[in-house]
């Protein structure tokens, strides 16, 4: 990937989290990356070009991230679910956390036939299922179930985050989380 185009990313990817997507332009993008619309729409077509490869490179940075320390902190698959709120409460807490992109843009983007509603969507699917893997591996009976509890609690908690930081919610999805999968391992 070409430097400016690294440039541009970052750029819209922080416009985005701090001004929302809607509400920042081109025009402001190009100027806080010093550079021009046309080199913009050499790299991405269209703002929703941008939109979705910043959503999709959001989606897999925070992925990366949480599966490096899941494997270097855990070695069973028991381990790694019962560390997972542990690590998200990480980085949620984390001085640079914006809020998670599919979460974000869905809210801005409501219409199901948008192509960034339907790529948020499909990260939320991606993140609980990554979540039913954890618990397959961990021989939970109904792994589909808990990932859908679990991810409901974390992305309330990481709304309640977006919208207030430091409002605790994560110490308590983190609480919720370990008693759904103490349950789920006991039986």
């Amino acid at each position: 990937m070409s430097s400016l185009k690294s440039k541009i990313l970052v750029v819209a990817t922080d416009l985005f989290q701090t001004r929302g997507i809607n509400s920042t332009g081109v025009d402001t993008i190009v100027a806080v990356a010093g550079t021009t619309k046309m080199t913009l729409y050499k790299y991405f077509t269209s703002k929703e070009n941008l939109i979705l490869e910043v959503l999709e490179k959001g989606h897999q940075d925070f992925q990366s991230w949480l599966s490096e320390k899941l494997n270097s902190n855990a070695k069973k698959p028991s381990e790694k679910l019962q560390k997972l709120f542990e690590f998200i409460e990480e980085w949620v807490t984390s001085p640079n956390f914006r809020g998670m992109g599919f979460i974000k843009a869905s809210a801005e983007f409501p219409n199901e036939e948008s192509a960034v509603h339907q790529l948020s969507s499909e990260q939320s699917r991606q993140f609980r299922q990554y979540i039913s893997s954890l618990a397959t591996e961990a021989n939970i009976q109904d792994a589909d179930g808990l990932a859908l509890q679990l991810s409901l609690i974390f992305e309330g908690a990481v709304q309640a985050e977006q919208m207030k930081r430091g409002s605790g919610a994560m110490k308590y999805a983190k609480k919720a989380s370990k008693i759904l999968i103490d349950s789920a391992l006991t039986n």
